[in-house]
Formats: structure tokens, sequence, C-alpha cells
């Protein structure tokens, strides 16, 4: 392979026009022909679209191939490379497995971009909001995407970066990240995201010495696609939806950061609302 790797673990959205949370939302899948490429699938998709863009062969991992085809389409209709591999973050077996094909295919990932997401809890009536009701099920589902996930990613991707002496390895997080939160009805179970910005501030102790670019990103606010342009919220007031586009490019200048001024945590909030804390 010439071209580095850039691989975006999560790289739908299940806001997408047809994903989980549009469908459980909306009722009914949505028309996203008028919503520009970078759009259309979130900030996966966005990143995709950039680091392909910017040279890079891109590997989008998902849980099920179609789902990332219409991105892979569009970057191969804009001249970049790339490819789908089926992961399921639950499974260690799949994980090791689908790491160890990108390598043996297209070699040693160069930047690892972690934007998994899940919607459980989000399905829960008002009468079970608060924590004594939750399914363990849902919490264990959270725990495998916000922290076990990440710590399967890490264990297959680092090892090479360190000896290389180089590597970036960012994390798509969200205010849930910052502290914990009551849950409202509606909302997923993300109290695990705190997990996830605590290993990126261990991960960073312990490979930024290495040569290794560690950084969390929290995504402070609502992010444009089909499912949440049809809310109320983000029809109310369009200034509040955060363009994937612009996010992506946040991402693309971590990748980019002198090693002498490294950021390792970032947070991204729309001008009309007022940043988490």
């Amino acid at each position: 392979m010439d071209k580095p790797v850039c691989v975006v673990v999560g790289a739908t959205t299940k806001w997408q026009s047809e994903g989980r949370m549009t469908k459980l939302v909306h009722g009914r899948a949505l028309d996203d022909s008028d919503l520009p490429p970078g759009a259309r699938w979130g900030i996966g998709g966005a990143i995709a679209l950039k680091f392909a863009a910017e040279g890079f062969f891109t590997v989008m991992t998902t849980r099920t191939e179609a789902n990332a085809a219409p991105i892979a389409e569009a970057i191969r209709a804009a001249g970049g490379e790339c490819a789908i591999v089926e992961m399921d973050l639950v499974s260690a077996e799949t994980v090791a497995g689908a790491f160890a094909h990108i390598r043996e295919t297209w070699g040693d990932p160069a930047v690892l971009i972690y934007n998994a997401g899940y919607l459980e809890g989000r399905d829960l009536p008002p009468e079970k909001e608060l924590f004594e009701h939750l399914p363990l099920e849902m919490f264990e589902t959270a725990q495998h995407i916000a922290s076990r996930g990440p710590f399967l990613v890490a264990k297959e991707v680092l090892p090479a970066m360190r000896v290389r002496g180089e590597g970036s390895f960012f994390f798509s997080n969200n205010s849930w990240a910052l502290r914990g939160r009551k849950r409202h009805t509606g909302e997923s179970l993300y109290y695990p995201r705190v997990m996830m910005r605590t290993l990126a501030q261990v991960l960073t102790e312990e490979y930024s010495e290495y040569g290794v670019h560690v950084a969390n990103v929290i995504i402070d606010g609502t992010i444009d696609s089909p499912g949440t342009r049809a809310l109320p919220k983000a029809q109310a007031n369009p200034d509040i939806v955060m363009n994937p586009v612009k996010i992506a490019e946040a991402f693309w200048y971590l990748h980019t950061q002198d090693r002498s001024a490294w950021t390792h945590d970032l947070q991204l909030t729309p001008f009309p609302t007022k940043p988490s804390f």
C-alpha cells in the first residue's frame, strides 16, 4: 500500500436516512437527496471523506457493510480509495480478526478514529427514566461500545504506532464524557462515555512519549444528518446544528498538529449554545 491508512471505527450514523434512530424517532426512513454528502452519514462519514480526500486509504468499519456502501461510493467518485470491513465491537474475536485483515491487506493504520455510537436507552418510556429501571443488557451494551470496545481497538493499533514512533489515535466523544448527568427520557445511556475520556487520558500519558498523538474530542451538540435535521428543535433553530464536515476538519487539524504543541482534549460547541461542562 503506497498510501497511509486511516481507520474510522463507526463510519455510519444511527441518524442517517434509514438509520435505527431515525426510524425510532420519526417512524420511517427519510429522504436525504437534498443533503450534501458530508451531512448524510454523520461524523464518521465526513471523517472518512476528509481523510480520503487528503490522500489516505480509508478503511471504514461497521457492523453491516451495506450501511457504509454509499460513503464508499462517494469517496471513489471523488477519486479516493477506501474499503469497508465488518466488525462487531461486542466481540473481541471479530475486532481481532478485522484488524488482522486490515494489517495484512493494507498495512498498519497511521490514523485510528474511534467514532462508534449506540442508542440503548433512547426507547425507554418516562416511567423507566431512573437508573434503577435500566436493564443490565442495556448497560452492558453501552460499556461494550464506550469502554471495552476502545480498549480492544487500542490494543490492536497502538503497538505498531509505538514501534513506528508516530500515529494518531482519536476518540469521537460527547458532552456526557465531562461528568455524570441525569438521563432524561429519549436519551441514550451515556454514563460510560466518561470512561472513554479517561482511557484517552491514560493512553496520552502512556503513549505520547513514543510519538503517538492521542486526543479526546467532545462533540457538544446536535450533529447534522437526515434524522437530526428533521427534529423540531433543529428546524426551529438551524444554528444549533453542527456541520459534520467542519467536525471532520477538526480531526484533520489534530492529526496535522506539530508535535511540539499537541491538543489532547478538544471541545466543539455550536455558537448559539453554552458549552457543556
